[in-house]
């Protein structure tokens, strides 16, 4: 990549951080305009200003052809758009992002998430040695309690829960923070972990096997110490969004007859179980931290496709 396409991309990516978008987002938008500039360059286009509309959209048909995602290809056009904005080339605002067909997100039944959550409580109570294993139960919980995305759970600060008002603060997405309640059950395994000194023992063993408290850098926060931190990984640190993947995956995988998902499907049960259960769809919204009712919208069409299924399994003339 020759050096005016170099800076073009390192006053993207400033201007991407400053607006504060997600480290996630930053990245793929990253790519994208690297793979985008290398096909310009490959086409002879001097300078990346120079960039059309009609080398965007051979760009993006080759993509294409290349067998990828509808997903990818909506990605590749907000990232074109994007930096067609900061550098004032009309062409590229002009691209259309094609519309990505989302499938129906995988969403646990209420009795197969009530046997997650028990399972997972009845190994907690055969392994009372185990304070990782009070967290485990406290981290599905509050998943399932809070709708939380797994970098705000991994985010979570000691002062962000208020067990008076059995609410937590979540930090999420373009740095928007919101307020979630949480319930009964939440609320107990939180105390287990925190209230019995189990947080604390992970932290005494840390010091004592050489761990130290360093800051972590996160999707939300980059200046919270581990001490500060709710979740803690075995080592002390705060809890990395990846182990947390593996826990659920885990404790699904060992719950019979249940879909294995990750902790997005937890987001995703808990906001089908709260529109099921009658919650009005704005206040969902809330709790999700959603921009726009239209991305909740969703989750009605989740409950619908189930009362299909279920209208199929059991109508005599279905």
């Amino acid at each position: 990549m020759d050096d005016a396409y170099r800076a073009a991309l390192d006053r993207f990516e400033e201007d991407l951080r400053a607006r504060r978008l997600s480290p996630h987002t930053v990245r793929g938008y990253i790519a994208d305009l690297v793979d985008l500039f290398g096909f310009a360059e490959r086409a002879g286009v001097p300078e990346p200003e120079r960039i059309g509309l009609d080398v965007a959209r051979s760009w993006l048909a080759e993509t294409a052809a290349s067998g990828a995602a509808r997903a990818t290809l909506a990605r590749r056009t907000a990232a074109a758009r994007a930096w067609g904005r900061q550098a004032s080339a009309p062409g590229l605002v002009r691209l259309v992002t094609p519309k990505p067909r989302s499938p129906l997100p995988a969403v646990l039944s209420q009795r197969q998430m009530s046997d997650a959550l028990a399972t997972a409580a009845d190994d907690a109570a055969t392994h009372p040695q185990d304070p990782l294993a009070l967290r485990d139960v406290a981290i599905l919980e509050f998943l399932y309690a809070t709708a939380a995305r797994v970098s705000e759970v991994c985010a979570l600060n000691l002062d962000d829960v208020d067990f008076a008002r059995r609410t937590a603060r979540l930090s999420g997405k373009g740095g928007r923070d919101r307020t979630v309640p949480f319930g009964v059950p939440a609320e107990r395994a939180l105390r287990a972990w925190l209230a019995a000194g189990a947080r604390g023992a992970v932290l005494a063993a840390a010091r004592a096997n050489g761990g130290n408290q360093k800051t972590v850098t996160t999707a939300a926060t980059t200046t919270n110490t581990t001490t500060e931190a709710v979740f803690l990984g075995a080592r002390g640190s705060r809890i990395d969004p990846a182990v947390v993947r593996r826990l659920v995956h885990a404790r699904l995988r060992a719950t019979p007859n249940t879909p294995d998902t990750g902790p997005h499907g937890f987001r995703h049960t808990a906001a089908t179980h709260l529109i099921e259960g009658g919650a009005d769809l704005r206040d969902v919204q809330e709790l999700l931290g959603h921009a726009t009712l239209a991305t909740t919208q969703i989750y009605t069409h989740v409950t619908a496709e189930r009362i299909k299924a279920r209208y199929a399994q059991s109508h005599p003339r279905a």
